[in-house]
């Protein structure tokens, strides 16, 4: 069984978002880390680059597949884990320690349309 996190929102696109302050870090939850398998790559934006709830920002690439990033949340992106250009499976070791992006949030609200810990538990079961 995958585990999940309480206190972070989940996206049905596998993606989670830790929220401090106005700040979100996202990552993607270990259900996805062990579909994917074998981390390889991790293609990630800029720093200032904007990203918006709901589209493409980066991908996952792993011996078996590759796989879009869907950000959960719209924000600009102050911090990029440069630890996953050297390592990309940190990923498979913690993927709640090492998030992926870290985004200055435009929209706090945007996460009551994401799933807390106990739903996404039972969203995982049905896939």
């Amino acid at each position: 069984m995958a585990k999940v996190i309480e206190g972070l929102y989940y996206s049905e696109s596998h993606e989670y978002v830790r929220v401090e302050g106005n700040v979100g870090y996202i990552g993607i939850s270990d259900y996805a880390q062990q579909a994917l398998g074998n981390v390889v790559y991790v293609d990630m934006p800029d720093v200032d680059d904007e990203v918006e709830a709901g589209s493409e920002f980066g991908a996952v690439e792993s011996v078996k597949a590759a796989s879009d990033l869907i950000a959960p949340v719209s924000g600009t992106v102050v911090e990029v884990n440069e630890a996953l250009d050297d390592q990309p499976e940190l990923i498979n070791q913690d993927p709640y320690e090492n998030w992926i992006i870290k985004v200055e949030l435009s929209d706090k609200t945007e996460v009551d349309n994401l799933m807390d810990a106990k739903a996404y538990e039972e969203f995982c079961k049905q896939e």
